[in-house]
């Protein structure tokens, strides 16, 4: 390597048999050699390289254009054919990485078939990130991009304020868990909530949540500690509830919208979701958790190369059509 680090990424023996097949293969051919990013020296421009190897193809979609905010901008993805008189619906994302990697590109290809699938407008986030924009600038930023749909999107961007999804992948999904309940305090009212592999209590480790998925690939306790590090340095903060979103407020959490938490077996975030799902149907929530056979924390930018990535971004796609055409 490059890097000059010596490094082994051989799935543990004790989950090989537990893993999706096709992701193994896909392993142990292309990412035994990958040097983790918490291993290497900090350095900004890994941030330009793409996060997890594996990814589809974009899909052809109406138009793209980027609209600044006062401390960062949003991507705008249109669709393609005539509006309706309404405006279009609209989903604002927040791509992963753990607050600390990722960028306005790095989900284009997933972002683009949710434009097909759900015939919408969506609004990707290119939040401020750690360590250099610790917490909480990334939901400052959140917050901002809501307030600019709401306010700005029928007129800039021609969408339906009525008709307001958000979703995220991990941090993202933290992101979009968290804006849900922001929004429920701003009386903004929004449709829905997609959240893929979601952060959802910031106090989890290997001891109690994490323990089951401990020495599962890719997303180690090892890696999502740093990530922590970086995003949440003050202990402090960890159980406040715009970082963890299980510690809001039962008043709020009854006013978010239904949601959809798709989580993976062999991820060490699932039991989080899961809890997060079943704290959220107690309160009242329409919820729906689909957990994923066999899967590590990134399958949904290797759709590409893995059947169980694919088939997550195709129920994303038809569980956000879904919650768009059930408020026509």
């Amino acid at each position: 390597m490059s890097s000059g680090i010596q490094y082994d990424g051989s799935i543990h023996p004790s989950v090989i048999n537990k893993l999706d097949p096709e992701y193994v293969a896909f392993h142990n051919a292309n990412l035994l050699d990958r040097v983790p990013t918490e291993l290497l020296p900090w350095d900004p421009a890994i941030r330009l390289g793409p996060t997890v190897p594996g990814t589809s193809d974009p899909l052809e979609v109406g138009g793209i254009q980027d609209h600044s905010l006062s401390k960062t901008n949003v991507r705008v993805f249109t669709p393609k054919g005539e509006r309706p008189n309404e405006g279009w619906p609209v989903f604002i994302w927040f791509h992963g990485g753990g607050w600390t990697l990722g960028n306005i590109a790095s989900d284009t290809s997933f972002i683009t078939r949710l434009v097909n699938a759900a015939n919408c407008v969506v609004v990707s986030v290119d939040y401020r990130l750690a360590p250099e924009n610790p917490y909480p600038a990334a939901v400052e930023d959140a917050i901002e991009a809501l307030e600019w749909v709401v306010k700005k999107g029928p007129g800039e961007i021609h969408i339906d304020t009525k008709r307001i999804a958000v979703g995220g992948s991990s941090s993202g999904g933290n992101l979009a868990a968290v804006l849900s309940l922001k929004a429920a305090e701003r009386a903004i009212p929004l449709v829905f909530q997609l959240l893929i592999v979601p952060v959802t209590d910031n106090t989890a480790s290997v001891k109690d949540l994490w323990f089951e998925n401990q020495h599962a690939p890719w997303l180690t306790p090892v890696r999502m500690t740093w990530f922590k590090g970086n995003y949440l340095p003050r202990e402090q903060d960890w159980t406040k509830w715009d970082a963890s979103p299980t510690f809001a407020p039962t008043d709020l959490l009854r006013q978010v919208p239904k949601a959809w938490i798709g989580v993976c077996e062999m991820d060490i975030l699932k039991e989080e979701g899961i809890l997060y799902g079943e704290k959220l149907k107690k309160e009242g929530i329409e919820v729906e958790v689909e957990v994923y056979p066999g899967a590590p924390h990134p399958i949904m930018s290797m759709d590409g190369v893995l059947q169980v990535g694919r088939k997550m971004v195709s129920d994303a796609g038809a569980v956000l059509a879904r919650a768009f055409s059930s408020t026509l």
